[in-house]
Formats: C-alpha cells, structure tokens, sequence
C-alpha cells in the first residue's frame, strides 16, 4: 500500500515509507489522495516510529502531505536521511493559513479619503491637460499648416454623423413618453394646449443636451479612451514623443475641438427627435394638430432656451472629450488598465454631464422662461 511507486506499511514495530514520494507519483498512485492521506493519518496516530530511509525521492509536495499527516510536528522517532530533513523543514515552514488582514477601525474612512484624493488627483491632471490644449492650438494658431485636418473631420464624422440613428430613436421615444405621461395629467384639468409648454422646455432645454451627452459619452467617449489606450499598450504614443510631435497636438486636440463642434449638432437633432415623437403621440392621444403644435412650440419656447442647449452642447462635448483622452493617456501597458480606465472614463464624463447641467439650471434659471 498505495502502490504507484509509493510504499506506506508497517512493518516489525515501525511505519515505513519508501518509494519514489514525489508530486507525479501521487498524481498517477490508483489510490484517491484522500484515502492515503486518511492512511497517514491513522498511521501518525499510533505513535510508532518512522522509518523513511527506504524513500528513494522526496519532493515538497509529498513532504507536506506527511508533515500534515504528523499534525506539523515531528514524530518521537523518525529515521531519515539529510534530504529529506531539508524537504520536511520546507514543509515546516509554510504556514498552515495565512493569517487574517488586521482589520482597520477607521477603513471606510480611509477609503473615502482615497476617493477624495483620486478625484483630486485626475482635477489636476485634467487642468494640466487642458493648458497644454491651449498651448497647442495658440502654436497652431501661428502656424496653421500643423492643423490635423484629418483627425478633426475623422473624429466629426465618426463622433457626429454616426451618432445620428441612436440619438434620433432614443430622441424620439423619450418625446413620446414625455407627450404620453404629460397628457394623462393634463387631462385631468382641461389643459391639454399646455402640453406645449411642458414638452418643449424639456426637451429642448433639458432633455435634449443631456440625452444626447449621456449617449455621447457611452458610444463616442469610450471609444477615444480605448483608441488612445490601445496606442499607449502598443507604444505607438512612444514613437510619437521620440519623432517630436506632441501626443496632445495629434491625438487629443483635434477631439476635443471635433466633439466640441459636432456636440451642437447633436443636440438640435436629438431635440427635433424628440419633439417629433412627442408631437406624434400628442396627436395620437389628444387629437391636436401638427400646425397648433408648431405654432404653439415657437409661442410657448422663447428662443434664448435653444442657445442655451447649443451651450450645454458645446460645453459637454469638450468635458466629454477632454474626459476620454485624459483616461486613455492614463492607461498602462496592460488589458486589465485599459477596461478599468474605459469604465471610469464614460462613469466620470456621464457624472461630470449631470453637474454640470445643474449649474447651467442655476445659471440661468431666469433666462428663457416665458412670462406668465
């Protein structure tokens, strides 16, 4: 017993092991490992002496297997050569468990301050990040033959016109429901014509920029920040600093002045889906007219709303770009940065998108609100 090359028995007084102890032979020995080990054990339990002189190898694996068995002490009388003391002392010393972390009273304390000081952290890089954008588009002022054409009308075409078909069907169906849930509470005190009113500031003050912003960010934000990480693992990033050209220059200006442009655009279009789906289900549902709600819309939203959401526009696309890029130059060369650094790239520009449409709610909380 076990067989396999391995020799446990007992044997004139003395448990006796000797055979080829090694990892391989108890990987292919027919007997279950749990049965030899229960052997072991029972053999440790009788507190004979041990004689291993017969043990041809033994390897670390098989040398914790019997140090276990002696329940991590040696035996009263163990017979053994000076290898297999030296094995039986690497068994000795690794530890049964690894101790449990001291748990720290004040960590979720810590953990918050690690928070605050992250943030901290990516608001200076983000500064640094765009002083060096203003630097680079004076230096292109002075001399315009650098200008990346071909970055800018990539990213406005791939950031911009490729966009259109999801802003417009999320457009459309957040127009519909704002129409249908505004109409059942209309209903209730006759004052269906007001579904003007409510509709069009929404949408066209509100839910538009921020629609468009949020889809912005998911589709085209995590893009630039996978593209620019990609560059960064393969050191293409690298061969642009040793040739001398600005990674800014070539990679982040030209998006953030492209996503800054196309972002406008964006809005007015996702706001024009949106008052179409509303208009449909106004018509649908409370039977008023395509002409009354046109007419109505230019009556009931004063125009100084529409340049505050080509405001909002503008003001998201650059935080939204500025965001990626910034995320994308902070990957390290490895696939685990790059997802982490993706997903706090579009969590922190949706974020950065919500505030600062609150301030724009405060700012201009008196501007373009019709007299009543």
């Amino acid at each position: 017993m076990p067989g396999g090359g391995l020799v446990l028995k007992e044997e004139g007084g003395r448990i006796v092991l000797a055979g080829d102890w090694t990892l391989a032979n108890l990987v292919r020995q027919p007997v279950p490992r749990n049965v030899l080990e229960a052997r072991l054990a029972d053999f440790a339990a009788r507190r004979l002496p041990w004689d291993l002189t017969g043990v041809e190898r033994l390897d670390s694996a098989a040398a914790t297997l019997v140090w276990r068995a002696w329940g991590r002490a040696w035996p009263a009388e163990v017979a053994l050569g000076d290898e297999e003391r030296v094995a039986f002392a690497r068994a000795a010393a690794v530890p049964e468990a690894l101790p449990p972390a001291p748990r720290r009273p004040f960590a979720e304390v810590e953990a918050l301050g690690n928070q605050v000081l992250r943030a901290g952290r990516n608001f200076v890089e983000l500064t640094e990040l765009l002083g060096r954008l203003v630097l680079d588009a004076v230096g292109l002022l002075r001399n315009p033959r650098r200008i990346p054409f071909r970055e800018f009308s990539a990213t406005v075409y791939k950031s911009g016109a490729q966009a259109l078909p999801v802003t417009a069907l999320v457009g459309f169906l957040v127009g519909v429901v704002i129409s249908y849930l505004s109409a059942l509470q209309l209903r209730n005190f006759g004052a269906e014509p007001l579904i003007v009113n409510v509709m069009g500031l929404a949408i066209i003050r509100e839910l538009g920029p921020v629609l468009a912003a949020v889809l912005v960010a998911g589709r085209s934000g995590s893009a630039m920040t996978a593209q620019i990480g990609v560059m960064r693992v393969t050191e293409e990033i690298d061969a642009l600093t040793t040739m001398g050209i600005p990674a800014t220059l070539r990679l982040v200006l030209p998006r953030v002045a492209a996503l800054t442009l196309a972002m406008p655009l964006l809005v007015v279009w996702t706001s024009a889906m949106g008052l179409l789906g509303g208009m449909v289900s106004a018509h649908l549902q409370l039977g008023l007219t395509f002409d009354f709600l046109l007419h109505g819309l230019a009556r009931a939203v004063p125009v100084p709303n529409l340049w505050i959401a080509l405001t909002k526009g503008a003001v998201f696309g650059f935080l939204i770009a500025q965001i990626a890029c910034h995320f994308g130059l902070k990957v390290r060369p490895n696939t685990e940065s790059l997802s982490a650094r993706t997903t706090s790239s579009v969590v922190t520009a949706i974020t950065v998108v919500i505030l600062a449409d609150a301030i724009f709610a405060l700012i201009t909380r008196e501007i373009g609100i019709p007299a009543q």
